[in-house]
């Protein structure tokens, strides 16, 4: 099997937290365009390394280890799913989630399990975190029969129904409408629970996104949207395809509840999340949580990323959402080094097991062609 690469820990732009929960950069200006200084990020590294050893003292520690967990089993299944592509085991589109773990980690892992998931394309390490098993996500990227929707879905179309986890969507911005709906029944049957829609910063600029944050405060639903803001849709930079790049702020043109949030630090995304899920269930109310973060990768497996300098990609990987928490924890007293390489051998077996259970499954059969399809 390829060896983990998750990059040694080096000093890191980390943002600081203020005392009301929300995120700031020193590198980051007031338009949320980012210029990388040296010094300013040795400074946030420490700040935000001080944030996050403040909410580890308040976690249970077996949920911290299992956190660390769910972000390397994620980076190495991906890892392993990069492999397998490019020697012709998975065909079509795929959008790897390496860089992002600690956002689907630190959101999800504060849900129930009654509360609801919907996302889109690049959906592979958010159905495991929602307890849709490893090899049930590798067999449907091989389009094998023992996928979680029969090999019928591939990488984009992660579903299960009965892990709450509704997709895997391929259209930019579809699944925000699908959401909002998903949160409505919910307070529809006067249920407490909420739901999480996830979407890339260029579905910002769809229309389905600002009608459905209008119709979320009008009706005021548990709707909690959260825009994984990685910079780049596809490959275009996120400062020429948006006028006005600070996301969490447009939800204040229809009164909806904003934040923005270190998508690198999986503590801080959980501490958001439990606020936004608390107004969720409380007040049935949404809320828009802008987490930024940084792909390692290309847009999908069939981008070559020629729009990024390796140095700016460089600088992204010494802010490792991974390595930031697993020193966090060992500096806590949370986790020891042998304990760490347990958790880095036990997720390189489940994705090994995952493999060699997608290699013997069978292909759908033909009988399932049209099943699943709607009929009048």
């Amino acid at each position: 099997m390829a060896k983990t690469t998750i990059p040694k820990t080096k000093k890191s732009t980390k943002r600081p937290a203020r005392k009301n929960g929300a995120k700031v950069s020193a590198t980051r200006n007031d338009d949320g365009s980012d210029k990388f200084d040296p010094v300013a990020a040795q400074a946030e590294y420490l700040k935000r390394k001080e944030s996050q050893l403040e909410s580890i003292k308040s976690t249970d520690a077996d949920l911290l280890k299992e956190m660390l967990y769910q972000m390397v089993l994620g980076r190495v299944f991906e890892q392993k799913c990069a492999e397998v592509y490019r020697i012709g085991k998975i065909g079509g589109f795929c959008h790897l989630y390496i860089g992002q773990e600690a956002i689907a980690v630190g959101s999800q892992m504060a849900l129930r399990e009654t509360d609801y998931v919907i996302t889109s394309y690049r959906d592979h390490v958010q159905a495991m975190v929602q307890g849709i098993e490893p090899e049930a996500v590798m067999a449907e990227l091989y389009g094998k029969a023992g996928g979680n929707v029969g090999g019928k879905g591939g990488s984009m179309h992660m579903f299960s129904k009965e892990k709450n986890f509704f997709g895997g969507h391929g259209i930019v911005g579809g699944q925000i409408g699908i959401g909002t709906g998903m949160a409505y029944a919910q307070k529809y049957r006067g249920d407490d629970d909420v739901t999480l829609c996830f979407f890339g910063e260029a579905a910002v600029n769809q229309g389905i996104f600002h009608e459905s944050l209008n119709m979320a405060q009008l009706w005021q639903i548990p709707c909690i949207y959260i825009c994984e803001n990685n910079r780049y849709g596809m490959g275009t930079s996120q400062s020429r395809a948006m006028s006005t790049r600070n996301i969490a702020k447009k939800a204040e043109s229809y009164g909806v509840a904003n934040e923005f949030v270190d998508g690198m630090d999986v503590m801080a995304v959980r501490e958001a999340t439990l606020r936004a899920i608390e107004r969720g269930r409380k007040h049935s109310l949404p809320t828009l949580l802008e987490m930024r973060a940084y792909r390692f990768m290309g847009h999908s497996m069939s981008d070559p990323g020629k729009y990024r300098t390796t140095e700016e990609i460089k600088n992204f990987q010494t802010r490792d959402p991974i390595e930031l928490f697993h020193e966090s924890l060992a500096e806590a007293g949370i986790i020891t080094e042998e304990e760490f390489e347990e958790i880095e051998a036990r997720a390189k077996q489940k994705t090994q097991e995952a493999v060699e259970f997608s290699e013997n499954s069978p292909l759908p059969d033909e009988a399932e062609l049209f099943t699943g399809i709607y009929k009048d």
